[in-house]
């Protein structure tokens, strides 16, 4: 049952997000095998009553690393999602069909959105997908509940430097959002964000919304945000009109995408220079 103490039941109650993050483990997994010279093979659990056994990994001894399997395996520690805007520089075109090669591996499609109006309406329903969750009370104290310092020796959740104050302050950010709705500031900043500074949005999508479409979409995930990485490129994330659940076919026509939407980021070259996300000990996060 681990894997649900750290469920968001608000933000996502049918855990999609939750088995999407497992998946991203999985392929983080993969990459790490294969810089030692390992392929793994992923068997899917269809076992009702383990409801919390979402994949089998087996390792079998393979080739040596390309250069390129070792750029993305290298790419895990400097990768982190990066909130700031980013330079308006385009993105080249054999990164993006590269991108969208990775995640067809897994069966799952990339709709990448770069002129100016696609943009704009996508900013138009990731602003109003923060105005309807920040409306919600119980949102804003399932996500006060993660907004912690790292200073003060946290290891997980958000920091409150994400929300315009600095890290120690974490606290204070807390009461804040469980206090007043402040979706308003939050999606006017969102829009601007992405209007002038996110010069690609990505959305990934799955033909339908089962346990293994989620996992494949985080398997994806994790070798695009690598790859992007190794291409010196940022991301972060913009779910909030896939979270609530009737923008989520509008987002699916306004990116064009004839799949199920499961995962917006936005994707650019970006200045600024983060400091190394905190992480849990790998004997919190494994079983043996």
């Amino acid at each position: 049952m681990r894997i649900r103490s750290r469920r968001l039941p608000i933000v996502d109650p049918n855990d999609r997000e939750l088995t999407i993050s497992c998946g991203a483990a999985i392929g983080f997994f993969e990459i790490a095998g294969r810089r030692s010279g390992y392929d793994t093979n992923v068997t899917y659990n269809e076992d009702a009553d383990k409801p919390d056994l979402l994949a089998r990994l087996e390792l079998k001894k393979g080739s040596s690393p390309t250069t390129k399997e070792i750029n993305l395996f290298n790419a895990i520690s400097n990768r982190a999602t990066n909130r700031n805007t980013f330079s308006m520089q385009p993105v080249p075109d054999d990164i993006l069909e590269k991108c969208k090669d990775i995640s067809q591996n897994f069966d799952v499609s990339l709709s990448i959105s770069e002129p100016e109006a696609d943009r704009k309406a996508i900013a138009e329903l990731v602003s109003l997908g923060d105005k309807i969750q920040f409306e919600d009370s119980c949102f804003r104290d399932e996500l006060a509940h993660w907004v912690r310092s790292s200073s003060l020796g946290n290891k997980d959740g958000v920091s409150g430097k994400n929300f315009g104050m600095p890290d120690i302050l974490s606290p204070v950010g807390q009461f804040v959002i469980r206090t007043f709705d402040i979706g308003n500031g939050v999606a006017a900043d969102d829009k601007k964000k992405i209007v002038s500074g996110s010069p690609v949005l990505a959305l990934f999508g799955t033909s339908d919304d089962t346990q293994k479409s989620w996992i494949n979409t985080g398997r994806a995930l994790a070798h695009v945000l690598l790859y992007l990485t190794s291409c010196n490129l940022s991301s972060s994330y913009l779910n909030q009109p896939i979270e609530v659940k009737k923008l989520r076919h509008k987002l699916k026509i306004a990116a064009k995408l004839k799949s199920q939407p499961q995962i917006l980021i936005r994707v650019g070259y970006s200045e600024h220079t983060l400091s190394p996300t905190v992480r849990r000990e790998l004997a919190d996060v494994l079983l043996v």
